[in-house]
């Protein structure tokens, strides 16, 4: 069987064409696990072969709207089709804290719409099945099931509470998803011999003097640098990188080229590929 680790948007909150919000989709035979769900996500899904009703399992790195702002209308999406498919409320694992007050809430405007359509369709509500757990600095298993184990550990993306990388192992290999964070050594630990690693990639290092004094300056201090990121990769072992949540979006191969480059500069030899939605990499 083979693993394939599809790219469901690459994008950042400034919309950009061709980039949904972000989001990763694994799929191991009839295992399919989506993290985060950021704008356009069931679009993107469905355009990669994915129905809702495939979905094994969501996980949620942390509660910035860019990786959330689609929760709902997958959460919905999935229960509105449920008298045809019949698969049942989908498991969403989540950090404690900020992310389970937010997936509480995120049905609330849709009440009248609910309502209306359970008076016709719809026999139950949609059920919001929730399994927080704890952040933790070291690893921990948060879902099994056939082969394939999930684990979480804390990540810096300070100010945001509560955020975390995902590693996921199947019998083809393993896959490191970062989530938003600074290049830190918990991610580094976590993508140990990682066959890919799906990581958020800011050019910080190159365009320093630009942002200077500017909010972006800001914005750039907790995501992760390109060439911080070369290295880390590198020290880590891992066989393929794969860029994406891309700050600031590259317009064309050429601006694609300059993250790449970033990467080589702080040490990686290893596979790198800029990620633009849809794109798939496999393992076995």
């Amino acid at each position: 069987m083979t693993t394939t680790v599809t790219l469901t948007g690459t994008g950042v909150p400034i919309p950009s064409p061709g980039r949904a919000g972000a989001g990763v989709l694994v799929r191991y035979g009839r295992i399919a696990l989506q993290f985060d769900a950021g704008r356009a996500t069931v679009l993107r899904l469905t355009e990669a072969g994915t129905g809702l009703h495939e979905l094994s399992a969501l996980f949620v790195t942390h509660v910035h709207s860019d990786h959330v702002i689609g929760l709902p209308d997958l959460v919905m999406g999935r229960w509105i089709q449920d008298h045809v498919w019949r698969t049942g409320p989908l498991d969403i694992h989540l950090p404690e804290g900020e992310a389970v007050g937010f997936a509480e809430r995120m049905l609330d405007p849709y009440k009248s719409d609910i309502a209306l359509r359970m008076e016709h369709v719809q026999s139950v509500p949609p059920e919001l099945r929730l399994h927080p757990f704890a952040c933790s600095a070291r690893p921990r298993e948060v879902w099994s099931r056939d082969g394939v184990t999930v684990e979480a550990v804390a990540v810096h993306h300070e100010p945001v509470p509560d955020a975390v990388a995902y590693r996921v192992r199947t019998p083809d290999g393993t896959v490191v998803i970062s989530g938003d964070t600074r290049v830190c050594e918990e991610v580094e630990e976590l993508s140990r011999g990682a066959d890919v690693l799906v990581h958020e990639a800011c050019r910080t290092t190159a365009l320093h003097a630009a942002m200077a004094g500017t909010p972006f300056e800001k914005i750039f201090s907790y995501h992760a640098d390109t060439v911080a990121l070369g290295g880390l990769a590198e020290r880590a072992g891992v066989a393929h990188l794969v860029l994406t949540h891309l700050i600031p979006a590259p317009e064309d191969e050429a601006g694609e080229a300059e993250f790449a480059s970033d990467v080589r500069s702080g040490g990686y030899r290893g596979r790198i590929t800029v990620g633009g939605d849809l794109m798939t990499a496999t393992m076995g």
